[in-house]
């Protein structure tokens, strides 16, 4: 109960940090404001301005990448489901030893059975390629909006502070 009430904490603190921050799809995907940048400098600066203003929007887009990728990987998304639930319910229902005729069997003995079936089932779901295909599909995506996207007026006025 106590960790549910630390990941509420945490979701909140996250929603109020991170997505408020997000700007409406229409300034998002404005393409008039589209234009391929003069010089490596202008495409810097780009990117810096434009990573820092849509950073909420690019972070629900790697977000979208995820969800995507687990949803096309169906072994990955089993394995990670069954380590999770492995996990939980090895916690939940086996704290102690059990006697099952002859034998004992200790919380031990069970993550070496969860660890025996989920990791090569994991292996076989290819985290890292997927982890690799995420990176480079946000990179790709994130950069090249970034760097395509004029910043707004009020980029010119960042840097002066008011009297």
């Amino acid at each position: 109960m106590e960790q549910l009430m630390k990941f509420g904490e945490v979701a909140r603190h996250f929603r109020e940090t991170k997505l408020s921050g997000l700007k409406p799809p229409q300034e998002f995907f404005d393409h008039r404001q589209l234009s391929r940048p003069k010089d490596l400098n202008e495409a810097t600066s780009r990117i810096t301005y434009n990573t820092r203003h849509f950073s909420g929007n690019y972070l629900l887009v790697i977000a979208i990448l995820a969800v995507y990728a687990m949803l096309t990987n169906p072994l990955l998304l089993i394995s990670l489901a069954f380590l999770a639930g492995g996990f939980a319910a090895i916690n939940k229902f086996a704290p102690e030893p059990m006697q099952v005729g002859n034998h004992v069997i200790t919380q031990k003995s069970l993550y070496i059975a969860l660890f025996v079936i989920g990791l090569p089932l994991l292996y076989l779901g290819s985290p890292v390629s997927t982890f690799f295909w995420l990176v480079g599909s946000s990179a790709i995506l994130i950069l090249g909006h970034a760097c395509l996207m004029e910043p707004g007026v009020e980029s010119e006025y960042a840097g002066i502070e008011g009297v």
